[in-house]
């Protein structure tokens, strides 16, 4: 399996969505001036939500292995220092967790699944994975974080960024899949998106091709448009 052989592509992706994050949020908590009359505010939120996003994406290629493969420790750290920095996300709880909505997916033993619309079926995801050491480290950081620079800056680009990543993640890599009746035949009970690579990425780093990642979980996030045909 390919999942099992080295490769450094994974390892320089990983570390190229990290840098990212870190050097655009220190920019913009530094020597950004926020001014809510700019598109360029805003755009530069939606890229700090996508980078959120992209951490956790790099967090779930560590539950599959494929962060760093053939590496177990590196890839393992990769994943708890991705899903740490993404609200404090702890690494070891969500990994068994996600392993059981592939293995049970749609089922109620699937803790990512509820049968029901998008606002009950989101705070019933949030519940899965959200505690409340993640909530009072959070809220300690915030009140750090506004000491030593706006209150603005931070709200607009470390800590609105992140929820509208959960959004992000839960809408195109959970509901949008799994929500709905799926035909007998369909044995990851999951939709996929149109073939539109700009767009798929865009939306959540290819996780609209989901029924494809159900197929081969061993697939990294950047490799998956490869699979859709």
């Amino acid at each position: 399996m390919s999942a099992l052989k080295r490769d450094n592509r994974g390892i320089v992706i990983a570390a190229t969505i990290v840098v990212c994050w870190v050097g655009l949020l220190a920019y913009l908590l530094t020597n950004y001036t926020v001014n809510y009359s700019s598109p360029l505010t805003y755009l530069f939120v939606l890229v700090q939500m996508h980078l959120y996003t992209g951490m956790f994406i790099t967090a779930h290629d560590a539950m599959h292995g494929v962060a760093a493969p053939g590496r177990p420790k590196l890839n393992k750290a990769i994943g708890t220092i991705a899903a740490l920095l993404f609200a404090y996300n702890w690494y070891p709880r969500l990994l068994p967790r996600h392993h059981q909505h592939h293995k049970f997916v749609a089922t109620e033993h699937d803790p990512d699944y509820h049968h029901g619309s998008f606002w009950p079926w989101y705070f019933s995801f949030l519940k899965q994975y959200i505690t409340w050491w993640q909530l009072l480290l959070m809220a300690v950081t915030f009140n750090v974080l506004k000491y030593f620079f706006p209150v603005d800056n931070v709200i607009l680009f470390w800590m609105l960024p992140a929820i509208l990543a959960t959004f992000q993640l839960f809408y195109f890599g959970t509901y949008q899949p799994h929500r709905g009746e799926h035909a007998p035949d369909n044995r990851h009970k999951s939709t996929t998106q149109s073939r539109n690579h700009l767009w798929a990425f865009l939306s959540c780093y290819f996780f609209g091709y989901h029924y494809e990642h159900h197929e081969k979980p061993y697939v990294p996030w950047w490799q998956l448009y490869k699979e859709k045909y």
